[in-house]
């Protein structure tokens, strides 16, 4: 399971893989256990695991990175590479934000739950939180399982969800959603939804009686040793995020909405403590052995457990693994059950490229045997981007300043008739002006705003309306001149 983010070319047809937050794609599998059963032929050194960490750091030209590699109950690998925005050594110990990968925890955390009979994963969560209701009658019928596999019926088509992103809360999240509807019948498609995941964790505050926050960093972080973890940047306080524009790193705040405290998206923790919570894959931790195989399932629309993707690794073997995408920062992490290995990736900063799973699939092909493949970065698409850029505003300033030499030349046409020659700029222009939309569309409806396409995508929008505002330019002053030279033959 990865996003569609790592193999991203610069043409409108692929600018819909640069706005998408956490959603992966779903994968075939099976129904695996952590437990190591096959081993690699040459089993490989937490050397080996490290040389191609650092290796892979140098060619991704990431800023600041972190990597936790584990095998059974033992931690191989925990280290960071680079310095972060304040000019900072990353350390293992440098918190980073997580963004989808808290997914899983999340549905870690309601497993939990279920195995102290506190929450039917197959009742209808109207019955175990009364205060969940939306137009669409259809919504009483969602179960808690749906939400954690994606299949509830809720869609970012259907729901006004920046209306959600003002919430404060998860009671006031949840209480949006009452003039909302579904998109299908529940159980009937697969759709990643960040909302399936904030209703449930509203229904395990309703369950515990205590804030979804308390809770996961009791339960499920506590109980994991994982003492840095959080589900607040505000508490953490990691560094501030990067994006790149044409080789320059730009230092951001992440995009403000319904983020902290939520189980959809945010967590903060370090390689250190992810490598405890590889560690409990294997069944060390509060859930049993039979709630993480559970878990683990992949349902009938889509290879997508609970909080999992389920896929394959290029040696053949099961890969559970769950990518996060933030406007600033990327994470990846995944286990392969049949070998026992265990990895995650964070990165301090957001391209073009999702390198961070590309990371982890090399260190999975260094635990396999294989020869690993290094990311390349988004060089050469900033490049490109750049020249489109320099492009445009070239040909636009040549275009403007023999806009007058044109209007002469086909003055004695008609002016509607001379005019309708500058038709094919305003193909450019109607890109810039519907970007935001064709964005949406090509995102099967997700929501997108203009602050968004400013942030890891900002090479493409730069481009993009560099290409726009030259033909607008250029268009406007054909038109002008024609006004002119008409005007002046009347006269």
């Amino acid at each position: 399971m990865r996003k569609t983010l790592t193999r991203l070319v610069p043409a409108v047809g692929l600018i819909a893989a640069t706005v998408v937050l956490g959603a992966p794609e779903a994968r075939a599998g099976a129904e695996p256990s952590m437990e190591p059963s096959m081993e690699p032929s040459m089993e490989p050194s937490a050397e080996d695991f490290a040389a191609y960490a650092e290796e892979a750091f140098a060619s991704s030209g990431l800023p600041g990175l972190e990597v936790a590699v584990t095998h059974g109950d033992e931690v191989l690998l925990a280290e960071g590479y680079g310095t972060d925005s304040r000019g900072e050594p990353v350390t293992e110990h440098t918190p980073m934000r997580l963004a989808s990968v808290t997914k899983s925890m999340s549905a870690y955390g309601v497993m939990n739950l279920v195995e102290q009979g506190e929450i039917d994963l197959d009742a209808p969560v109207a019955d175990q939180l009364p205060e969940f209701s939306m137009a669409d009658p259809r919504a009483e019928e969602i179960t808690p399982r749906q939400l954690l596999d994606q299949t509830s019926g809720l869609s970012d088509r259907d729901i006004d969800i920046a209306d959600l992103e003002e919430s404060q809360s998860l009671e006031d999240y949840v209480s949006r959603l009452e003039d909302d509807g579904l998109s299908t019948d529940p159980g009937a498609e697969w759709a990643y939804c960040n909302v399936n995941y904030n209703v449930a964790a509203r229904l395990v505050e309703v369950v515990t009686g205590r804030s979804y926050d308390s809770y996961m960093k009791e339960e499920v972080f506590g109980a994991l040793g994982m003492e840095e973890t959080t589900l607040s940047a505000a508490e953490s306080d990691p560094p501030k995020g990067r994006n790149e524009l044409f080789g320059v790193w730009i230092e951001r705040e992440e995009i403000g909405g319904f983020l902290d405290h939520s189980a959809s998206g945010g967590a903060v923790s370090t390689a250190s403590d992810m490598g405890r919570w590889l560690v409990s894959q294997t069944g060390e931790g509060p859930v049993s052995q039979d709630g993480l195989d559970a878990m683990r399932t992949p349902g009938e629309k889509e290879d997508y457990g609970l909080g999992w993707g389920v896929d394959e690794t290029e040696g053949g073997r099961t890969l559970l693994s769950h990518s996060g995408n933030l406007f600033t920062s990327y994470a990846a992490h995944g286990v392969v059950p049949e070998t026992g290995y265990g990895f995650a990736v964070m990165a301090d900063s957001a391209l073009l490229t999702d390198d961070t799973y590309t990371i982890m699939e090399g260190l999975i092909a260094v635990s396999e045997g294989r020869e690993p493949a290094l990311p390349e970065g988004d060089g050469m698409y900033q490049w490109v981007l750049g020249g489109v850029t320099l492009l445009a505003a070239a040909s636009g300033a040549v275009g403007v300043a023999r806009s007058r030499r044109w209007a002469e030349a086909r003055t004695p046409r008609p002016l509607w008739a001379a005019a309708l020659r500058c038709v094919p700029l305003l193909i450019p222009v109607a890109l810039m002006l519907g970007f935001r939309g064709v964005i949406t569309f090509l995102t099967n409806g997700r929501h997108v705003t203009w602050e968004q396409l400013t942030y890891f995508s900002i090479p493409l929008t730069v481009a993009v309306f560099a290409a726009g505002l030259a033909g607008l330019a250029v268009i406007v002053a054909r038109v002008a001149g024609l006004v002119r030279e008409h005007g002046e033959q009347r006269a």
